[in-house]
């Protein structure tokens, strides 16, 4: 099914203008994307706790706050950026490619509209940075970016108690989306990474992370590069639609 823009709502349907809260959202929502060039100053210590006091306010189920996160800044990022892109460059030079060892298991396989969405999505990437279609050593060029952090001068990983299983996680993607609205206000970029879940171990050794707590998602984050080309396109959305199903009797 074709994709449509992403364009903030000013008014309703029929022609009615919206709250102003709902204006603000919507923008916040359609100005929003996944930041994969940043400029290296980094973010003052005050307007990151901004971000996430935003964040805590998310819902989730039963008040349970599930998620716990570790912020890198300065050293902290550079040594596990160094750490992050060591293994993953080892990996990617190996025989059998990268190992992928997440907490929580991946999707089995992406079928129908999710494939088309994610070649999508796919191909707009590699088009912005110059990689052509059957560019195996620039497509690994640019898969390797996620363990380099994209250039940001910030890291967060996102963790969720192991007893709470898949409900813990769903209630941390509620925090994640608050936490990309709360930076997109902050005029922050940030991207959501699921790649550095994949280290789930390395990072667990790394921080000193619990057993009893799995790694849910990592991202980076700080001020974006607006000049650079991974940064010039913006993801499609499927129409109103083919995502809503009316049920009126």
């Amino acid at each position: 099914m074709k994709q449509q823009e992403r364009r903030p709502l000013e008014c309703a349907e029929n022609g009615q203008a919206l709250p102003a809260d709902a204006v603000a959202l919507s923008r916040l929502l359609a100005g929003r994307y996944s930041c994969r060039g940043y400029r290296p100053d980094p973010v003052p210590r005050d307007v990151v706790e901004q971000m996430l006091a935003i964040a805590q306010m998310s819902a989730s189920w039963c008040n349970s706050q599930p998620w716990q996160v570790i912020v890198t800044q300065g050293e902290g990022t550079e040594r596990f950026r160094k750490a992050l892109f060591t293994r993953a460059l080892s990996d990617a030079t190996a025989q059998g490619g990268p190992r992928m060892e997440p907490d929580f298991a991946f999707p089995e396989i992406y079928r129908g509209v999710y494939k088309d969405r994610q070649r999508e999505v796919g191909w707009q990437l590699y088009e912005s940075v110059g990689v052509t279609q059957g560019d195996r050593v620039g497509s690994g060029k640019q898969a390797l970016e996620n363990f380099r952090l994209f250039g940001a001068p910030h890291a967060l990983i996102v963790t969720s108690p192991r007893d709470l299983g898949v409900y813990g996680a769903i209630d941390c993607g509620l925090y994640v989306g608050s936490l990309l609205l709360a930076a997109q206000s902050l005029g922050l970029g940030m991207i959501p990474q699921a790649a550095l879940a994949t280290y789930s171990p390395l990072m667990h050794a790394h921080f000193d992370i619990p057993e009893d707590r799995m790694v849910v998602v990592g991202a980076s984050f700080g001020y974006a590069d607006d000049a650079h080309p991974a940064n010039s396109f913006r993801s499609r959305r499927a129409a109103l639609a083919d995502a809503v199903r009316w049920v009126e009797a």
